[in-house]
């Protein structure tokens, strides 16, 4: 069995889930993401003190604001803990990517091919300070 995984099936008791339909806004309250992917809003708090991709902007008021980018992340999580069976660590190790290849593996001199996955995870940092932007200039705009 994979190291992060779960032997018990305790946690199997959350059905399988169905492709969220993620609705076009910037921002969801805890709420919203709470009835979307069906874990209880102390999850997701419990989440985001576990997971450091998984931070929602607050509002002046304190609240937090949940971006696509974070729902998508937590819908990633719910997977990998309650379908997948891995532990908080394990997923946390899966969501980081994979492990930096050994330094002695590499024979010769060849030149590092960036893999699809390093390609998607440049993708997404930029889709993700594409987002980050909009809210702030969402932000400023409400307080003119």
């Amino acid at each position: 069995m994979p190291k992060g995984l779960r032997s018990n099936a305790r946690h199997a008791v959350h059905a399988r889930s169905a492709e969220v339909v993620i609705p076009d806004r910037l921002y969801f309250r805890i709420g919203e993401v709470s009835e979307l992917i069906a874990i209880k809003a102390y999850v997701l708090r419990y989440w985001e003190s576990e997971f450091p991709m998984l931070k929602p902007v607050k509002n002046s008021a304190g609240r937090r604001l949940y971006r696509k980018q974070d729902l998508e992340t937590a819908i990633e999580i719910k997977k990998l803990l309650y379908e997948k069976g891995y532990t908080i660590e394990g997923a946390r190790k899966q969501l980081a990517g994979p492990p930096a290849p050994d330094a002695g593996a590499a024979s010769g001199a060849a030149v590092p091919q960036r893999t699809r996955s390093e390609n998607t995870l440049d993708s997404q940092h930029l889709r993700a300070i594409k987002r980050e932007l909009q809210g702030i200039l969402t932000i400023l705009s409400s307080k003119c």
